[in-house]
């Protein structure tokens, strides 16, 4: 009888081998598919947490994701100022920057909330430098990833240019203030540029009444393009600096200080003349479908700015 109650014995320590194993198969193939599932919905960059986390968060209820009775939709609700580093591709390569981001979707009428911490999620997954077509590419995963038709990204940063003083040659850096939008709505994708340009201006009446001199001063023109084709920001500079009175430098030799105050003196343009100017170029263009063209002088001899603002659409 022993030699049969240890038969017995070993066959039960088998069976329970088996099943021991078996459960651990099992539970190894359902972590398999819960991660191919969050893969297939949240992309690769999504498997950041474990699987101790991840029965955490499912114990823990979804408030975001719940019904809303009053049948409001809100056009659109996301994060604001969120300030993050990224890289920027241009003309002139690529650079290092430090941007202020606004991320927004469309939130249906019976959807309680957005799911905030997602946005951020998508920027720290981000490993391609900006551009205006990898820019679009980030909002369509933006819509994929909070489950909506609609939603909008925009990022403004510092952007620095090297510059070459007129005589002397000597390079510097000048900063310009750069915002790229894209928005998608109904399948549509529609990017902007907007591009902020400190030139110098000179007044041509100043000059015409004056035995000698005029008086002259910095001014800020901005350029806000909607595009159907990429537009670079170093052309945006191009433009604008080519019909000021003259272009500014980071750094200046008293031989270029010369340059530019004679340069100036020999380009006069009132706000109107800038405009205008730099209006004409804008509208031989194809990619640009329409802009909104603003230069605003800091008056040297007035307390107040001169304004002129022209908006065109084709």
């Amino acid at each position: 009888m022993p030699k049969y109650g240890e038969v017995i014995y070993c066959a039960l320590l088998k069976t329970v081998a088996i099943l021991i194993c078996r459960k651990q198969e099992v539970q190894a193939a359902f972590n398999s598919i819960q991660n191919l599932c969050r893969i297939e919905r949240y992309g690769c960059g999504a498997l950041v947490h474990t699987n101790e986390e991840l029965y955490g968060m499912n114990a823990i209820a979804d408030v975001q994701s719940s019904q809303d009775l009053r049948n409001i939709p809100i056009d659109q609700v996301g994060i604001k100022d969120l300030r993050f580093p990224i890289r920027i591709q241009s003309q002139s390569g690529e650079q290092s920057t430090v941007a202020r981001l606004t991320m927004t979707v469309f939130l249906p009428a019976d959807q309680k909330g957005t799911h905030m911490s997602r946005f951020v999620a998508l920027m720290e997954e981000q490993q391609a430098a900006f551009s205006a077509a990898e820019l679009q590419r980030l909002t369509e995963k933006m819509l994929a990833r909070l489950d909506s038709d609609a939603g909008k990204i925009s990022a403004s940063f510092p952007f620095f240019r090297t510059k070459t003083a007129p005589v002397s040659g000597i390079r510097s850096l000048l900063d310009y203030d750069v915002s790229l939008s894209c928005e998608i709505r109904n399948g549509a994708a529609k990017s902007s540029l907007h591009v902020v340009v400190p030139v110098t201006s000179l007044c041509p009446c100043s000059k015409e009444i004056s035995q000698y001199g005029a008086h002259n001063q910095r001014s800020h023109v901005t350029v806000r393009l909607h595009t159907n084709a990429p537009v670079e920001i170093e052309e945006v500079l191009d433009w604008v600096e080519g019909q000021a009175s003259c272009q500014l430098y980071g750094l200046l030799k008293r031989p270029d200080e010369k340059y530019v105050t004679e340069r100036a003196y020999d380009n006069p343009k009132f706000v109107e003349d800038m405009v205008r100017d730099i209006a004409l170029i804008l509208q031989q263009d194809a990619r640009i479908e329409s802009f909104e063209l603003e230069s605003e002088n800091f008056e040297s001899i007035h307390n107040h700015s001169a304004y002129a603002v022209i908006c065109w659409q084709r």
